[in-house]
């Protein structure tokens, strides 16, 4: 799978701690395994943030919070940035770090 990014923001230098809490404000449905499935109102934990690239769009890494949605919870993938907003910052997103192939990894 080609990489969307070549370098993300983290709270932390590993990537572990979330970052904020999202809100989706519109439904995606994931063209990949890279992606996660979001629908209007869901709740989403962000872990990194990718760095835009020239004609790439803007990508968050996260995934769906609330018990609701427990189908989904602990599954991270990516969506785009533009379709939520966030709603608490928890750790500023202030680490360069680099991206690798497993970040991208679809089986």
């Amino acid at each position: 799978m080609d990489k969307l990014a070549s370098k993300k923001l983290c709270a932390d230098d590993d990537c572990v701690y979330t970052i904020s809490l999202a809100r989706a404000e519109e439904d995606y449905n994931a063209s990949d395994c890279r992606f996660i499935n979001i629908k209007k109102g869901q709740l989403i934990y962000v872990y990194s943030k990718l760095v835009k690239e020239k004609d790439s769009g803007e990508f968050w890494a996260g995934s769906v919070y609330g018990e609701q949605y427990e189908d989904h919870m602990g599954t991270v993938g990516y969506f785009p940035s533009s379709l939520v907003s966030e709603q608490h910052v928890y750790q500023e997103a202030n680490k360069t770090v680099p991206t690798t192939d497993i970040d991208f990894f679809c089986e």
